[in-house]
């Protein structure tokens, strides 16, 4: 087998981007032989500078951000990249075509993935920003799938969790319980499956707090980045 591509990890948050980086590393060798996966390259910025745009509307600086990642990753011997955040993603649509080097698109995997599943209506979860723009909704429109989110209320709490909770890895039952609820709603609603689409969320959450398939966007990106570097 040819040496795989070197992988690098445009981080945003310590936690989903370990995550990421530890899948990669776990279930490489089942591909490659013990102990074995790709070079793996990680540059992550303080999570406050990105939350600084974030609220201040910036989604400009927020490609900037990950446009100096990209670079840095490429002199570092970076082949391709991943970004293991979805909300950003909003901000990687707009610098992709300026990047120094190609990118897997986490919604685009996982969209990938509920069409071969056979999904047609994707409840998404994740930070205000994810849920409430257009990374999902404009992957699934293109490929006709539909997408639900949760209530503003619903959508308040949730980020809450994210950033005062995953984020730095506090793992509370009530919060596990809460997204179960989030999740019975949403499939009331005519979901058949639920994308777990903040980085942390598969942390807390998984199938078995689900009465919905759930799309692991963080395992299943790094399940990609996997496969595109033996490619």
């Amino acid at each position: 087998m040819k040496h795989p591509k070197h992988i690098g990890i445009v981080g945003v948050s310590a936690e989903g981007a370990a995550l990421c980086y530890r899948t990669i590393c776990a279930e490489g060798p089942e591909i490659l032989g013990r102990h074995m996966h790709p070079d793996i390259t990680m540059h992550t910025f303080p999570l406050g500078r990105y939350m600084a745009q974030l609220e201040a509307g910036g989604w400009g600086p927020v490609a900037g951000m990950m446009l100096d990642s990209a670079r840095r990753l490429k002199e570092a011997g970076a082949q391709f990249l991943v970004c293991p955040d979805n909300t950003v993603h909003e901000a990687l649509d707009i610098c992709r075509g300026d990047s120094p080097l190609p990118w897997l698109h986490i919604a685009e995997v996982v969209v990938q993935e509920a069409l071969v599943q056979g999904h047609r209506k994707l409840g998404i979860l994740g930070t205000s920003w994810l849920m409430e723009g257009m990374v999902y909704a404009r992957q699934c429109s293109a490929l006709g799938l539909q997408t639900a989110i949760p209530e503003p209320e619903q959508r308040r709490r949730i980020n809450q969790i994210i950033f005062d909770e995953l984020v730095n890895m506090r793992l509370e039952e009530s919060s596990r319980a809460y997204f179960s609820q989030v999740i019975e709603t949403l499939a009331a609603g005519g979901c058949d499956a639920v994308v777990l689409g903040c980085t942390e969320i598969p942390l807390l959450v998984g199938q078995g707090d689900s009465c919905l398939p759930v799309l692991d966007s963080t395992r299943l990106l790094a399940r990609a980045a996997l496969r595109h570097s033996l490619e």
